[in-house]
Order: structure tokens, then C-alpha cells, then sequence
């Protein structure tokens, strides 16, 4: 065996081969880039046991560029600031590429890496450090004195370090010389750039890059590196600096050479440190333990974050820029719980108040969806979950009004680039697909949010809540012994009046809706003298648009009109009658044109003490006729005596009279 370094006799074998180096095994959280370091692991470390942290020594000197050094220059130029934000390079002349040291080569070969030459070698070594992905370029090989950052062209073809031909599109980014590329920014650079045996004059790049372009160009080239690993997850670019000064210094005494002083760099966007609030108060709240002022002062400043003056009862603190995953104040409070030692937080179910203040206060959103949930769930009807969005090409067959759309910034597909302002295109296509499915009796229920733009609004757009109904097929079960007839109109009003009857809530008002492009009828519903919503039969071509052969109704109404009018509602008990009622029947005669609704407000504004009740029990129309027949049953009832026969047929002579002054209407 033949052991390099020339160890001295008596050496132990393990020594001699390095065998005695510990490595860690570390499984990081996709969150903590900064811990993808040894120095990352170090500042935990020092933070967790109170330890000074000491920083590697990065100290080197430099030469006075000679009039040939200052024509090579470079000058660094960046396309688009959003994918570099900070680009910087140093030049060593007069280096010897050749083997690194044996310590270096060792420490390489425990975290697997393989050792190619000094100067590649320091650039590994500081990326497993420091965190900070670098590059070596050959100085003697890139043109003119520019490096450039900015996209590949579509179609573009770039052979990397592995020889392999990558074809490329504007998604990706590339460093480029004043003539040609050279690198595949944060991924692999060029074939026609790296360093050789040769090489004598090294230009060393530290740059920071957008995570989401490395991340996709990694993935879609299939070339994921160490290097694009940290650029995916965020590197400190405040501290890009200290790398490439830590990277010189390990070159210049692994290479020898001379680094020309000065640094070629470009920043157009400073990393600035967010300002972040911490309350002691809010943390408490949330961890459920009380906290020392001191304890979260010395945490924070432990993690490297600076503290500013107090404001509104709580710490101004600035992050430090490796920690990239502190952005809001319930960061800074994990982190707080995190060193507080979350064994520590005893398991506590959290404390819900309920006092004799609040109890008549009216229940939370959540709570009366549950509520509207359970109710149509006890009825039969199945939930649907839709996506909240929608295509314009949906809203276009409904003819809905495309000044409410609020439009999807970057849709995932044409199909969803929209925010839905009704709930009735996502029932449709619920129905069609069960209906493809072979589910043709549906009873449908959804609810959720609709979204309507409004300039007027903070945020741009109103989120109102609504529930939707969908009929469509046979009205009772199959098999059933009762006829086979198709759910309509009466089978939907149902429901929408079993919903108010369940709220404790008036009955609804039924009128005639302005002609829809969609429905056929349309019925507009109102509550309490408000717009409450629509019910409706879809007209055929629609229809079969959507597969459905059979009639499909919908209906859709307010949830906040419900909500507001069922908090508002006042609950009363009643004993059962304890006297008999009468009843009565009378038949009117009415022009075709007036609505049943009419009839029956005519008959509600007559007030009667003991009538209690009115019904429709029966509807003739004659064929052809312009009138129709309506039979209402009248129930009367005395809370506190049996009525007489002479008393109920006064009320409904007194009736019968009233009706006949306020509408064109007699009897039979």
C-alpha cells in the first residue's frame, strides 16, 4: 500500500488514512437552507449551547493589477435583477491547477464528493462550508472582458461539464462571455469554459439566483447538483461576500497565484432584512407557556437577529439574511419555542370562552355552513366540491356578465382562469359527469364562496357566500310505489322553504325574474324585501351542452342574508292547540295573469285574529280559458274557545268581500 503524505513511522494506519474524521449525517427541513452548511450547523450549535461561533479565516492578500491586468477586466451585466439579484467575480493570476492537499481531498471524499483539481476543489469544499455555490472559470478562455446573466434563447443548444448536449429554452438562465455562453447559472457550467491542467488565471463566480428558475432547470434537464440544491432553497446573498473571499484564500494557498484586487460585481437588488414584529404577549398565546423578556431577547439575538426599539408592545427585530424562512412574527415565535424546547410545552386543550356576553352573539361562518351542511345532508342531498375556479368559456355559454369576472393572474389551464361568480358552472359540470357516470337521480348541494369584482373593495373583489341546489331525474327512488314522474319546480321550491322553515326564518317571495339567456322559467326569490336569490330550469340547448337529457333545475341563494336574518331570529315555544279547528274551503276565480303570491298576500293583509292557516289544496285551469280556479283551505282557530259556525263563516264572508274590493277576482 502506498500512502500519500509520506506519514512517519509509527503512524497509526487510521490516522494515516484519515479514518478517524466523524461524519454527521443531517436530514434538513426544506425550510432551513441555512443549515445545508457546516457553518449553518455550527451557528445551531453555538446558538444551543451558548458557544462563541467562529467564523473560518478568509483573509488574504491582494496584488496591484499591471496595465495587461486592467485591459482584461470584467464587467458584469444583468439582464433581469429578479433572476440575480447578485452577481460577483475575482480574478487569480499566475495559479498552478494540480492536486489539492490531502486534508482537502479527504474532507471532500467524506460528504462523497470526488477531488478534481485545487481549484475546483476549493470551490466544493467552500459550498459544503459555507453554503455558497461557486464556479471557476478559465479567464484565458472567455471573450472580451464581459460576463453576462441573462436567458437562453428557445432552442438553444449548450453542452455542460458531463459532455452532455442540453437543449434549452427562455426559461433558463445563462452566463455568458461577450461572445457565447459559458455556464448554466446555479446548475453546471460549460464545456467550453472549465478549468484544465493548463489554465493559469481563474475568474471565481459567487453569484445568487432565483430559486424557482434553477429549480425548474434542474428538474427538466434532469441534472440536479449540490450546487442548484442550494439555489433552490435561497442563499444568503449578504454573505455571498465572505464566500468569495473565504474561496480566494483557500486558492491561493492550495493554487499559489495572485489575486488582482478588486471585485468585478453587480447588484441591482440589495438584500434588505425584513422588519418584523415579535410580542412577547402573542408568543405566550400561542406556545401556552409564560416566556422571560430576557429568555426572547438572548434567543433572538442567539439566532443572529438584530433588535431594534420597542413598538406597540412588542420588539422590532430584523432577521439575519441567512435565515431566509423568517418572515412574519410566528416565525420568530416558533423559533422562540423551538430553543424554549417544545418537550416543555405541557399538551393543553385551548381555553374557549363562553360567557353570558357573548352567548347571544350570532354563530361564526363555519359554524352555520356546518349547520346548512347538516340540514341538507338529513334531506338526502349530496355535496359538491368544486374548484372556486372556472373558464370564460363557461361563463360565456351562461351569458354571465363579464364586468363582475375576477380573472386568475397565471392560471394553471384555460379551464381555470377565471374565479367563479355563480356556483351553477360548477354544478353543471358535476352533473355532467355523473350523469356519464351512469348517476342519473341527483340531488346536489353546494357551499361555498363566489367571487364578484368590485373597484370599490379593498382587495378588489367581493367574496359572498351562496348556496347551490341541483335537481335533475326522478322524483321519488326507483322502485318506489309511487308514479314515475321527474323532479320540477315544486320539488326545488321545497327545499328552498324547508331551508327557511329550519332557520325559523319567513317565507320567501316567488316572482317572475327578468328573461335569462340560461333559464327557462326563472323565478326571482327575495327575503325580508332583499334579493335572496334565483330559482330555475335550464333550458334545453344548455342542457345538452352538459349530456343532460331530462329536466335540471337549480336554484341558488344568499348564505349571508341568511345568515344575518337566522342570527337576528327569535325562537319562540308554543304549547300544541288545545282547542279544535275549523275549516273552510273558498274557490276563487282569478285571471290567469295574477299570481297565486298575489292572491295570498291579499288574503295575509285581511287580518284575522283566529285565522291561522292557508293552503292551497287544489288548481283548475280550463283548457284554453284566460282564468283558473284556486281553492285555498282555510283553518281557523280560537286559543282559548271552540269556535262556532256562525263566528268562521262571518270571517270568511269578511273575507270573501275584501278579496273582491282589492282584486278582479269572484268565487264559485
Amino acid at each position: 500500500m502506498v500512502l500519500s503524505g509520506s506519514p512517519a513511522p509509527g503512524t497509526r494506519l487510521a490516522d494515516a488514512l484519515h479514518l478517524d474524521t466523524c461524519v454527521l449525517d443531517v436530514s434538513i427541513t426544506p425550510n432551513r437552507a441555512d443549515c445545508l452548511s457546516v457553518l449553518g450547523l455550527a451557528r445551531e450549535t453555538a446558538m444551543a449551547f451558548g458557544l462563541p461561533l467562529t467564523l473560518p479565516d478568509a483573509a488574504y492578500a491582494d496584488t496591484t493589477p499591471t496595465p495587461g491586468d486592467l485591459s482584461r477586466a470584467v464587467a458584469i451585466e444583468i439582464a433581469d435583477p429578479a433572476l440575480c439579484p447578485v452577481y460577483r467575480g475575482k480574478r487569480i493570476r499566475n495559479l498552478a491547477v494540480g492536486r489539492s492537499p490531502d486534508w482537502l481531498r479527504h474532507r471532500l471524499l467524506a460528504v462523497g464528493q470526488r477531488p478534481i483539481s485545487n481549484v475546483v476543489d476549493v470551490t466544493n469544499y467552500v459550498l459544503f462550508e459555507l453554503g455558497q455555490p461557486m464556479h471557476a472559470f478559465d479567464r484565458d478562455i472567455l471573450e472580451g472582458n464581459l460576463v453576462r446573466v441573462a436567458p437562453a434563447r428557445d432552442g438553444m443548444k449548450f453542452v455542460t461539464l458531463d459532455g452532455q448536449e442540453r437543449l434549452l429554452t427562455s426559461r433558463d438562465l445563462l452566463i455568458w462571455d461577450a461572445v457565447k455562453p459559458v455556464g448554466l447559472a446555479g446548475v453546471m457550467g460549460g464545456e467550453n469554459s472549465e478549468m484544465t491542467a493548463t489554465s493559469t488565471e481563474v475568474f471565481l463566480e459567487c453569484a445568487v439566483f432565483d430559486p424557482a428558475t434553477i429549480r425548474k432547470t434542474a428538474r427538466r434537464l434532469g441534472i440536479p447538483s449540490e450546487a442548484s440544491y442550494r439555489f433552490e432553497r435561497g442563499v444568503d446573498q449578504a454573505g455571498s461576500r465572505y464566500a468569495l473571499d473565504r474561496a480566494v484564500s483557500l486558492i491561493l494557498k492550495t493554487a499559489g497565484g495572485q489575486a488582482l484586487a478588486g471585485v468585478a460585481e453587480a447588484e441591482p437588488r440589495p438584500w434588505t432584512a425584513p422588519r418584523l414584529s415579535f410580542r412577547k404577549a402573542r408568543a405566550e398565546k400561542l406556545l401556552g407557556v409564560p416566556l422571560a423578556d430576557d429568555f426572547c431577547r438572548d434567543t433572538l439575538s442567539a439566532l443572529g437577529c438584530v433588535l431594534e426599539k420597542e413598538k406597540d408592545g412588542g420588539l422590532e427585530v430584523l432577521p439575519p439574511s441567512h435565515r431566509l424562512d423568517l418572515e412574519r412574527e410566528a416565525d420568530l415565535i416558533e423559533e422562540v419555542g423551538r430553543v424554549y424546547g417544545l418537550d416543555r410545552i405541557p399538551p393543553v386543550l385551548p381555553t374557549i370562552s363562553r360567557s353570558l356576553d357573548t352567548a347571544g352573539q350570532g354563530e361564526s361562518q363555519h359554524a352555520f355552513w356546518s349547520r346548512v351542511r347538516a340540514w341538507a345532508v338529513g334531506l338526502g342531498l349530496r355535496e359538491a366540491v368544486n374548484y372556486s375556479f372556472v373558464g370564460h368559456a363557461d361563463l360565456d355559454l351562461l351569458c354571465l356578465d363579464p364586468a363582475c369576472r375576477v380573472s386568475v393572474a397565471n392560471p394553471l389551464t384555460e379551464e381555470q382562469n377565471v374565479m367563479r361568480p355563480e356556483l351553477a358552472p360548477g354544478l353543471l359540470q358535476t352533473v355532467r359527469v355523473n350523469i356519464s357516470r351512469g348517476n342519473v337521480d341527483l340531488r346536489l348541494f353546494e357551499v361555498a364562496k363566489v367571487f364578484h369584482a368590485d373597484a370599490a373593495s379593498e382587495t378588489g373583489c367581493r367574496e359572498p357566500a351562496r348556496l347551490g341546489l341541483a335537481m335533475h331525474g326522478g322524483r321519488h327512488p326507483e322502485g318506489w310505489p309511487f308514479p314515475a314522474e321527474q323532479a320540477g319546480y315544486q320539488d326545488i321550491k321545497g327545499l328552498v322553504e324547508n331551508l327557511l322553515a329550519a332557520l325559523q326564518l319567513p317565507a320567501a317571495g316567488y316572482s317572475p325574474a327578468v328573461e335569462s339567456p340560461w333559464l327557462s322559467p326563472a323565478v326571482r326569490l327575495t327575503l325580508a324585501g332583499r334579493d335572496f336569490g334565483y330559482i330555475g330550469r335550464v333550458k334545453p340547448d344548455i342542457a345538452d351542452t352538459f349530456h343532460v337529457r331530462r329536466e335540471l333545475w337549480l336554484a341558488e341563494v344568499s348564505l349571508d342574508l341568511l345568515a344575518e336574518l337566522a342570527a337576528a331570529a327569535k325562537v319562540v315555544f308554543k304549547p300544541l292547540p288545545v282547542y279544535p279547528p275549523v275549516r273552510r274551503d273558498i274557490t276563487i276565480i282569478a285571471p290567469a295573469a295574477i299570481p297565486a303570491k298575489t292572491i295570498e298576500e291579499a288574503i295575509a293583509s285581511k287580518k284575522s285574529a283566529i285565522l291561522e292557516d292557508v293552503f292551497l289544496a287544489d288548481l283548475f285551469v280550463p283548457e284554453g280559458g284566460t282564468e283558473r280556479n284556486l281553492t285555498y283551505r282555510l283553518t281557523y282557530r280560537h286559543g282559548a274557545r271552540t269556535l262556532k259556525d256562525a263566528e268562521v263563516d262571518k270571517e270568511r264572508q269578511a273575507l270573501a268581500d275584501h278579496l273582491a274590493r282589492v282584486l278582479p277576482v269572484r268565487f264559485s
